[in-house]
């Protein structure tokens, strides 16, 4: 038997009714972009000066104290001299922030990737991106690939050193906390426990009170450690990377930050235009080669 007419209408008027349920239930609702979460476009996300920083309508940048060179110049992070501060700056112009809306924070290396909520947008202070960090934190992209270098005073035994098995019954010295302590403990070996230091100029203070025998840092703090701070030191030689990528500065952010992304990007775009390579050469001209430490 055949349905009658009106009972195929209401059939169909009922199935039109599911139809526009289903439809109005699938379509994008006025109500998730105003709630501003994840599907809200990525543009405004990254909206240029109106990002969720710690102070609105402010980037607030962090670094250790002292701020040593060439990282940073006289100790001013603010001044926009010195690799690191003239990244930093770029980061926050690429952002939409100029260097009236830059708030500059001190917070100790190690305090900088330790568990816990943070008081910046973002740190920069030659923090070297690795998996064990990114338990508690996040990085950016990498803005400077880095090799790890080992100075000592000219006319010791250390100096003499041409591969790693010569630095082996060697007192070495790092900061606590860095890859270059890493180095000493996983690359050299040493038969002596290495002295770990709390900042970078107790680690340069003992070198030279002769209570370290050379020191691990990173190659162009080695070379300002040597053209301006210890003229009697020289390097040694440079370690190679250990992984099949390079050790890459990035930088910090807290666990999860909205931010990260957008701080990512703004990396990736300095080093496409070459900003990033521009600054390296004002900033880090001096750090050239240096023997390799086999």
């Amino acid at each position: 038997m055949h349905p009658a007419p009106s009972a195929l209408r209401r059939a169909a008027a009922a199935a039109t009714i599911a139809l526009l349920a289903t439809a109005v239930g699938c379509a994008p609702q006025p109500d998730d972009k105003a709630s501003g979460g994840s599907s809200s476009s990525a543009g405004t996300t990254c909206a240029k000066g109106k990002l969720a920083t710690q102070t609105s309508g402010k980037l607030t940048i962090a670094t250790d104290e002292p701020a040593y060179e060439p990282w940073f110049k006289d100790d001013k992070p603010a001044n926009g001299e010195g690799f690191e501060s003239a990244v930093a700056y770029a980061v926050a112009k690429q952002l939409g922030y100029d260097r009236s809306a830059v708030v500059w924070q001190s917070v100790p290396f190690n305090k900088a990737f330790a568990p816990g909520v943070k008081t910046f947008d973002f740190d920069i202070n030659q923090v070297s991106i690795s998996a064990e960090r990114k338990k508690a934190v996040d990085f950016s992209s990498g803005y400077y690939d880095v090799r790890q270098a080992v100075v000592a005073l000219k006319g010791s035994k250390a100096a003499k050193a041409t591969g790693i098995a010569d630095l082996k019954s060697l007192k070495l010295g790092a900061q606590v906390g860095t890859t270059s302590l890493n180095y000493i403990s996983d690359v050299v070996k040493p038969s002596q426990e290495a002295a770990a230091f709390s900042k970078n100029d107790q680690a340069i203070s003992a070198l030279k009170n002769g209570q370290v025998d050379a020191i691990v840092v990173d190659l162009p703090t080695a070379f300002y450690v040597t053209a301006a701070q210890v003229t009697n030191a020289k390097i040694v030689g440079q370690f190679e990377n250990q992984s099949g990528t390079p050790e890459q500065f990035g930088l910090v952010l807290d666990k999860g930050s909205d931010l990260t992304s957008c701080v990512t990007s703004a990396v990736d775009a300095l080093r496409k235009d070459g900003t990033l390579a521009k600054l390296e050469k004002q900033w880090l001209s001096d750090a050239v080669d240096a023997p390799v430490l086999k």
